[in-house]
């Protein structure tokens, strides 16, 4: 397949961060007409070469050629014009205007009018069309708003505007992360036509199948450098796995308790959401970490929440916790009855950034800190000071306001705020997200005392080896549906196999 000239050539590319090498001396080549699956733990830095190939972030070091001719984005728009377009996880539409409108947003095309500029409706109409029916997707009526539109179809009026835009490069990032998997079928059948028109693809995914499936060669990022590149056809999972993710995971984590663990705190039999997960079993025992991991649109962004209450109440199934019957109505509730919850997104769900650190760690007890009628500041005090010191957070004092403090240590405020009298749950999602590899171990630790002091610790995680280090027990959710079952620990490849959907990889 290789030309003379290839569609995109990046060489030596290199991007820091506040003095923090984020991409060193990468290097990345896709044919015209290729599909190359691009592949790596979470922080290995493909979200970063994709930014800088797409014009949101500028480059360090290194080049890039598109057709053979050295190019330099300033901004998205000049990736654009050059051919570079990015269909992001998030399906990007506007659901009150028609699919036309969708398909040329921001380049409709115009007529004169009585002497005046006016949207040419029919050759737009007539555009789009041709455009779907080159796709296989004629049928989609054109004139209709995208918000009755399926998301696969959705999915389709991206990749449309993408071609109408005479796209030469196309980035797919989890195109079929919100997909069923026959809707996943539908977009593999559009790539294939892309090849044939000549358009390169650029595919990110975590779903190994997928991969295997669909592209030609996959590329290999770790730690912010090339770390494999193989034909697709002629390599296997354990060599892509084995490239992805090295062997870099024992020193980050704590031994785990050889004592066992007591009884079951929490038990979850047969849960349901509506379209995010399906028949979900499984019990968390006093003095153990239990770890889900998934990828995204797996399911593992959901299930916590659902069990905090944040869904509102619960849908198909039945819970106890503590022993009682467990259908959380709202956060209140699950509170009340002896959960705590640390969400994914620490700045806009976890932490208050202008209050303090010990407003932050006192916020969801405040009743627990009325002496007589008023709010006793001294025992705020002593709570948030006692927690300061346990978990050792890097802060002036309380009064500290928590939005200087670091991520990491933002994040071990708010674990602190449930280590009351009462909880013996935690569930936290994505624990680490957004901290350095030392904060990391350090939260990693507190984790493995808490349960050591007898909590039951729920982590949900699309950070493979997260899971794999810190889990007692470990379960894998694929597409809603628990795909994976570790009853000791499990190491990062037999997670990463339980997501393939091959059923050799998985364990009851």
């Amino acid at each position: 397949m290789a030309t003379a000239t290839p569609r995109l050539h990046m060489q030596g590319i290199g991007k820091s961060f506040g003095g923090v090498a984020v991409l060193s001396g990468v290097d990345l080549t896709v044919e015209a007409g290729e599909v190359v699956a691009l592949l790596g733990s979470n922080g290995a830095g493909k979200s970063t070469l994709m930014k800088i190939l797409t014009g949101v972030y500028g480059r360090d070091a290194g080049t890039i050629h598109v057709d053979g001719r050295e190019v330099s984005f300033a901004n998205p728009g000049q990736a654009v014009t050059a051919g570079i377009r990015l269909l992001p996880q998030e399906i990007s539409v506007m659901p009150d205007m028609t699919v036309a409108e969708n398909i040329f947003l921001g380049e409709l095309p115009m007529k004169r009018r009585l002497g005046f500029p006016t949207v040419d409706d029919a050759a737009m109409r007539r555009r789009s069309r041709l455009l779907l029916e080159e796709l296989g997707f004629g049928g989609i009526d054109v004139a209709a708003p995208v918000k009755r539109l399926s998301v696969a179809e959705q999915r389709i009026i991206e990749i449309a505007r993408a071609l109408a835009g005479e796209a030469s490069v196309l980035v797919m990032d989890e195109p079929t992360a919100a997909l069923t998997e026959q809707e996943a079928l539908m977009i593999f059948r559009i790539i294939r036509r892309l090849k044939q028109k000549q358009v390169s693809v650029i595919y990110i995914s975590h779903h190994l199948s997928e991969v295997f499936d669909i592209s030609d060669r996959v590329a290999v990022l770790r730690d912010g450098r090339n770390a494999g590149l193989f034909a697709t056809a002629q390599t296997t999972r354990d060599e892509v796995l084995t490239a992805m993710l090295g062997n870099t995971v024992g020193d980050l984590y704590v031994a785990r308790q050889a004592a066992a663990p007591g009884e079951d705190v929490l038990t979850v039999n047969g849960l349901g959401v509506p379209g995010k997960l399906s028949d979900i079993s499984f019990s968390i025992r006093a003095g153990e970490i239990l770890g889900v991991f998934g990828l995204v649109g797996s399911g593992v962004e959901v299930l916590g929440r659902a069990l905090f209450g944040v869904l509102g109440p619960l849908g198909a199934g039945t819970a106890t916790l503590a022993g009682q019957p467990f259908r959380p109505a709202s956060p209140r509730e699950a509170k009340q009855a002896g959960a705590g919850f640390v969400a994914a997104e620490r700045k806009k769900e976890g932490i208050i950034a202008d209050l303090t650190v010990r407003e932050n760690i006192v916020l969801p007890f405040q009743e627990r800190y009325l002496r007589w009628g008023q709010v006793s500041r001294a025992a705020e005090d002593a709570q948030a000071r006692h927690w300061i010191q346990g978990l050792g957070i890097r802060t002036r004092g309380p009064e500290q306001k928590i939005r200087t403090l670091s991520g990491g240590n933002q994040q071990k405020v708010c674990i602190a705020r449930w280590l009351v009298d009462g909880v013996q749950l935690l569930i936290l999602e994505e624990p680490t997200r957004g901290v350095d590899v030392g904060a990391r171990r350090e939260i990693y630790a507190e984790l493995r005392d808490l349960a050591a002091r007898g909590f039951a610790v729920f982590v949900l995680s699309s950070d493979v080896e997260e899971v794999a280090g810190l889990g007692d027990r470990s379960l894998v959710l694929d597409r809603g549906r628990i795909a994976g079952r570790f009853e000791r620990g499990a190491t990062t490849a037999d997670l990463m196999a339980a997501t393939s959907a091959d059923p050799a990889f998985q364990q009851a």
